[in-house]
């Protein structure tokens, strides 16, 4: 689906380093058909040595002629960027947005065109293509588009399609989901070495267990619960873990997490329009 679109990515990070990525070595899109564009042209060079794409550090240009523009800056920066491209981008071209709690109807406002806008909410495991990613339709965009960004961020993992108002809930559960799971293995790391095994091997155990019951929760559809409890012998190490566990309120410290990082994505979205 585009092979023959010409991309413009609009604050070439990590995150934007990794789609550029995956759609290269899915053959999705030849290299010399992506523009990478940001403020700094340092790490340009190392994409454009890394992927052979083309680079600019002038966002107003990198979007002209562009079939795609994908808008991969910080929300904090989104007023500015927008700002700029406004009068740039016109409504024949697919803008799909990676900004955290900024809305397709904002995004549209602020750029002044009523053109086809698709939000989406990655997160960081689309840098080893491991991504979990949301894609949902502003107003103007159909199939086709939401076909678009789906091929986009299926190079670098899963993608759903959700209605936009569940996207802030997805930035609390997915988008800064690897968090959570990052300090879970961490602490993991730090119980094995407690109980006397080195450091590099906890970390190597505890990083492995993780991917491995993900890897079984996609792979089995059984329900995560289902596994814990064919694992969860009478009078076991398990269950003894499972009572602790559950007395100092790991679920419920996760279910808040999640709901806080949704209602910071909602204030995002109001800090944008006002």
């Amino acid at each position: 689906m585009l092979k023959n679109k010409t991309i413009a990515v609009i604050g070439a990070g990590h995150m934007a380093g990794a789609l550029i990525g995956g759609m290269i070595k899915s053959k999705l899109v030849p290299a010399k058909s992506i523009v990478a564009a940001r403020r700094s042209p340092e790490p340009l060079a190392e994409l454009q040595k890394k992927w052979g794409v083309r680079t600019s550090t002038d966002n107003k240009k990198a979007v002209v002629g562009a079939d795609i523009v994908i808008l991969a800056v910080k929300p904090q920066m989104a007023k500015k960027v927008l700002e700029e491209l406004a009068g740039r981008v016109t409504k024949d071209q697919l803008v799909v947005s990676v900004m955290a709690g900024i809305t397709t109807a904002s995004i549209s406002k602020a750029l002044r065109v009523d053109g086809p806008v698709v939000r989406a909410m990655p997160n960081t495991p689309c840098l080893v293509d491991a991504g979990a990613t949301a894609i949902a339709a502003g107003q103007r965009a159909g199939k086709e588009e939401l076909d678009l960004a789906e091929a986009v961020f299926g190079a670098v993992g899963l993608v759903v399609t959700l209605p936009e108002s569940a996207l802030d809930a997805v930035t609390g559960l997915s988008g800064s989901g690897p968090v959570y799971i990052y300090m879970a293995i961490e602490a993991m790391i730090d119980g094995g070495v407690k109980m006397g095994i080195p450091r590099a091997i906890a970390a190597k155990l505890a990083a492995q267990t993780v991917f491995g019951a993900a890897k079984l929760v996609l792979e089995t559809g059984k329900h995560p619960a289902v596994l814990k409890d064919e694992v969860t012998t009478p009078g076991g190490t398990a269950i003894t873990a499972i009572h602790v566990l559950e007395s100092k309120g790991l679920r419920s410290v996760l279910i808040d997490g999640v709901e806080a990082a949704t209602k910071r994505s909602q204030e995002l979205s109001r800090l944008f329009a006002e």
